[in-house]
């Protein structure tokens, strides 16, 4: 089957709570390591691929994540067709496809089926999946704005529900017009709509033209189109990156697509989608992924289970024991450990809610933080003073910089730093060691062919990443 004509735009920008300690602001749920090892967000790409017949490829994330985004693209051969809108800060799904659909109208055409795909749901079945996209690229063709509905597997009360009308056309898989949009139903509904035979998921996943969907929301939604146009109309970047203007992106609703456009235009249709699909939301949805033992038991990384019965154990870096316990999800982190009975997962993100009330960085960050340049790990922090471990890959550089209220000691352990430090620049070598002073210009450069690792020591009243003060940063933070 020849792949359809279509822009695949992701939507990459859920902060995903309830999957908190893997998931944080700074590494979201589209970069969590599922159990085979890969990102969500690798198999979205993947997915958009085989059906993008070669074309551009369009991503809308925040613009914190547009390195670590690149980067899977990267991994996967893709990043030659990948266009990146960036948004200074979160909103919601319809100001996203609005940009989305700006661009491609400008770029691609305004008859050119976009395909929107959130980057945290997971397809197994990728030939299952062209399937419904070609049949939707049809619809949207006509016109019609398309979403996509699984038939349940179960009473989902933690999902969206489409209810279906009549059949349209003859083709396969079927489409059918969507009577009615629902918002997650209790449990005694949830079970008659999986009985019906009418109703489906909502999988979220959308397919029209740019011109369908920025009518629809002119129609709907006044002022978000007209926001999108002067939101990208003064974009820095190139055709890769686009910054998006952020007072002209702040005039924008948050609202989501749903609700702006879907729930009230009457020429929408869904295709009943024949392939498997997952909203990894939960760690219960994670948990699915993990094979289960005899005891009902389902465990990655090293553990002990003993007297252990339909339990989640995730284990990182040290060994996880349990006795006598069940029902629990535990996660264990390098810096945070979660245990929390299964009845009550959609609670996660109260805890951090929780977090970022008492000012914790582990709602926000992992100890291992990514940066363009490399990689950097805390391994101590205590008042006064912060260890950490440096990994800069070779050929890149931290930005020239200086820091008002903290000094830095250097100690290379592997490769050779190029150090600058005022007005001098010169090399250090593996066992030796330098010093910055608090109020210093200074870069740290990996100027060599293998990894460069510093342990790092920093001395001061106040030691948080936001005392950085940028000169000159190739990464253009």
């Amino acid at each position: 089957m020849p792949n359809p004509t279509v822009v695949p735009l992701i939507l990459s920008g859920g902060s995903g709570t309830r999957l908190w300690p893997l998931s944080r602001a700074n590494a979201p749920k589209p970069f969590m390591r599922l159990p085979d090892g890969e990102t969500l967000l690798a198999k979205t790409v993947a997915r958009a691929a085989a059906v993008s017949g070669g074309g551009p490829m369009v991503t809308v994330t925040r613009d914190e994540h547009y390195f670590a985004t690149r980067d899977a693209y990267a991994e996967l051969g893709r990043a030659e067709h990948a266009v990146f809108l960036l948004e200074p800060f979160g909103r919601n799904t319809a100001p996203a496809i609005a940009l989305g659909a700006v661009w491609a109208a400008e770029h691609v055409g305004d008859d050119v089926p976009l395909l929107v795909l959130p980057a945290d749901h997971l397809v197994r079945d990728t030939g299952a999946f062209v399937a419904a996209v070609v049949r939707a690229a049809d619809e949207a063709r006509g016109g019609r704005l398309c979403t996509f509905g699984i038939v349940p597997t179960r009473a989902e009360t933690g999902y969206g529900w489409l209810e279906g009308g009549a059949t349209i056309g003859a083709g396969t898989p079927p489409v059918v017009a969507v009577d009615r949009f629902i918002e997650k139903p209790p449990r005694a509904d949830a079970e008659r709509y999986a009985a019906s035979g009418r109703h489906l998921w909502n999988a979220g996943m959308f397919c029209f033209t740019p011109r369908a969907i920025l009518a629809a929301l002119d129609l709907h939604a006044p002022g978000i189109v007209q926001a999108a146009r002067r939101a990208l109309r003064p974009a820095r970047g190139d055709a890769m990156r686009i910054d998006v203007d952020p007072v002209a992106f702040d005039t924008m609703p948050d609202v989501s697509i749903d609700y702006a456009v879907m729930e009230k235009s009457r020429d929408v249709v869904a295709v009943r989608g024949a392939f498997d699909w997952t909203d990894v939301g939960s760690w219960q949805a994670i948990g699915e992924l993990v094979a289960v033992d005899a005891d009902g038991n389902r465990r990655q990384g090293q553990s002990v289970a003993i007297g252990t019965r339909d339990t989640m154990i995730h284990a990182e870096d040290r060994i996880v024991a349990t006795v006598g316990v069940r029902d629990l999800v535990i996660v264990d982190t390098a810096d945070a450990t979660l245990v929390a009975h299964r009845d009550h997962l959609q609670e996660v993100k109260d805890v951090v809610a929780a977090l970022r009330t008492l000012g914790h960085e582990s709602w926000r960050t992992h100890r291992t933080v990514a940066r363009p340049w490399g990689a950097y790990t805390v391994l101590l922090e205590a008042p006064q003073f912060k260890i950490k471990r440096i990994e800069v890959s070779p050929g890149q550089a931290l930005s020239l910089q200086r820091h008002k209220r903290r000094s830095e000691h250097w100690v290379v352990v592997e490769g050779t730093a190029r150090v600058t430090r005022g007005s001098e620049t010169f090399d250090v070598a593996r066992d030796e060691s330098t010093f910055v002073p608090a109020g210093t210009l200074h870069r740290l450069e990996n100027a060599g062919e293998s990894p460069l690792v510093v342990v790092e020591v920093q001395l001061g009243d106040y030691l948080g990443e936001d005392d950085i003060e940028r000169f000159d940063d190739r990464y253009g933070r």
